[in-house]
């Protein structure tokens, strides 16, 4: 007589990893010594953020990347690091990259060296899955670095050309005497010049920060955040002329309207229009993506 004994099983259940695979001593000692070395071209960033209203929203940009690294914690906390010694070699290019550019006095270079060196710290700490999992906070980043000031110069001017040609125009299908000079429009009761801060630059840079931002957390589809972002140059430049033309209307009405607080203001609502339309642009876009859908389900 055979006897049977019950062969017992144990469940093993899947092993989820914890944030214990994360080093937080060498992680935090190496961040604590990255942000030293970097601490006088951040320092110099951040004054310029301050001083500089073309790149005020540079203190948004770390904010709302620290938000989504935030939001992510969770995806992050049960991720199975993979380190990577190629992120050593990252950060060990950021820092040769900051010597050369503090030896030739190249800002725009010193500071995205600090940038490149958090993606090599990502890198050598988290890996590829890591790198892969913040590509979008740690993208944004490099808007909070200005752009050189050759290239700055190389955009501004053409964009005060555009804006002062749009608002002769419309000024005088409006009725109202104009002549333009280069970037000068010669009206009435007084001379206005289209400066390099109403070159449309500023709304532009904060306008396409915005489209990143507002397209990763309003939509999921790739092809309509793209469309976004490359939106924001028409409407960025076609509000811009829009302000010019309406700044050449009021001068009309009272000079003091096309300065002090009044042209300050009208930034702020240059700006305001500039979201509607970004949020205008979402819907035509969604509808767009929409009517495609239905026509491929229907095979029409």
């Amino acid at each position: 007589m055979s006897t049977k004994t019950d062969e017992i099983i144990p469940a093993v259940s899947a092993q989820v990893p914890t944030d214990r695979n994360w080093n937080w001593v060498s992680l935090l000692w190496f961040a604590g010594l990255a942000v030293l070395l970097y601490l006088p071209v951040l320092a110099r960033l951040v004054a310029q953020w301050e001083a500089d209203e073309d790149m005020s929203h540079g203190f948004f940009v770390p904010a709302i990347a620290a938000y989504i690294v935030w939001q992510k914690r969770a995806e992050l906390a049960a991720m199975e690091l993979r380190p990577n010694w190629l992120g050593l070699l990252v950060v060990v290019y950021s820092g040769i990259q900051l010597l050369v550019a503090t030896l030739g006095v190249e800002l725009f270079l010193a500071r995205t060296a600090f940038v490149i060196a958090i993606w090599g710290m990502v890198l050598l700490f988290g890996g590829w899955p890591l790198l892969r999992a913040l590509l979008f906070p740690l993208s944004i980043l490099f808007l909070m670095v200005p752009i050189p000031a050759i290239i700055y110069n190389q955009i501004t001017f053409p964009l005060q050309l555009f804006a002062t040609s749009v608002a002769e125009t419309v000024l005088s299908v409006l009725g109202y005497p104009v002549l333009r000079e280069g970037n000068v429009l010669e009206l009435a009761s007084q001379r206005l010049q289209v400066v390099e801060a109403c070159s449309g630059i500023r709304s532009l840079l904060a306008l396409t920060f915005l489209a990143l931002i507002y397209g990763y957390f309003f939509t999921n589809k790739t092809w309509i955040r793209v469309a976004l972002f490359l939106s924001t140059v028409p409407i960025a430049i076609s509000a811009n002329a829009g302000r010019v033309t309406f700044t050449g209307i009021l001068s009309e009405i009272d000079p003091e309207y096309a300065t002090g607080f009044y042209h300050t203001a009208s930034g702020w609502v240059l700006f305001a229009v500039g979201f509607v339309l970004l949020i205008l642009a979402h819907r035509v876009f969604e509808w767009i993506g929409g009517f495609i859908d239905g026509r491929r389900r229907t095979g029409a």
